[in-house]
C-alpha cells in the first residue's frame, strides 16, 4: 500500500493562539514508540497542557497526551511521556537562545502526519495579559462587522 501523501491533521492546540503571542515557527519530527503512532493515526492526541523545552542541546515536548492503543498489549506506551523533537542544529541553537529569553516559551500548536511521518508544529510564544485577550476578541468582532456590512452593501448593489 502506497504512503500516504499531503498534510493529515491529528490535533491542534487552538487555546495557544488565545493565549499566546505567536512568534518563530518551526516544525519537528517526533521520536514515537509504535503504540503512539498507531493511536495517533487514530486521531487520538491532545496539546491541552502541553509545551516543549530545551535540554543539554535536545528539544522535548512534555505533557502531551497521546492515550494507550485500545489493542496494544503490555508494549503499550505511558500516555504523558516526554518525547523528543527532531530538529536542526541550527533551530535548536534558535530556540535556545530565544527562550533564554524570559517570558518566552515554546508551544506545540498542531500534531500531524507529513508525507506519513509524525510532525509536531511549534512556535515561541510570549503569554498574552487580560487586556491583550480583549484587544484581540474586539478587533476580530470589528473585522467581522465590517465584513458582515460589506457583504449586505454588496447583495444591494
Amino acid at each position: 500500500m502506497p504512503r500516504p501523501t499531503g498534510r493529515i491533521m491529528v490535533a491542534q492546540n487552538r487555546k495557544a493562539r488565545h493565549d499566546y503571542h505567536l512568534h518563530d515557527r518551526f516544525e519537528a519530527g517526533m521520536v514515537l514508540t509504535g503504540t503512539e503512532v498507531k493511536s495517533l493515526r487514530l486521531g487520538r492526541a491532545s496539546l491541552a497542557d502541553a509545551f516543549a523545552t530545551v535540554d543539554d542541546g535536545e528539544v522535548w515536548l512534555r505533557n502531551m497526551h497521546i492515550p494507550e492503543y485500545a489493542f496494544g498489549t503490555w508494549t503499550n506506551h505511558a500516555t504523558r511521556r516526554n518525547r523528543k523533537l527532531l530538529l536542526h542544529r541550527k533551530e535548536i541553537a534558535k530556540l535556545d537562545r530565544e527562550t533564554a529569553n524570559s517570558g518566552k516559551t515554546i508551544v506545540p500548536l498542531a500534531v500531524y502526519f507529513s508525507d506519513g511521518y509524525a510532525k509536531v508544529e511549534i512556535a515561541v510564544a510570549t503569554g498574552k495579559k487580560d487586556w491583550d485577550k480583549r484587544q484581540t476578541i474586539a478587533a476580530r468582532d470589528a473585522n467581522r462587522e465590517a465584513a458582515r456590512e460589506l457583504a449586505q452593501r454588496n447583495r444591494r448593489a
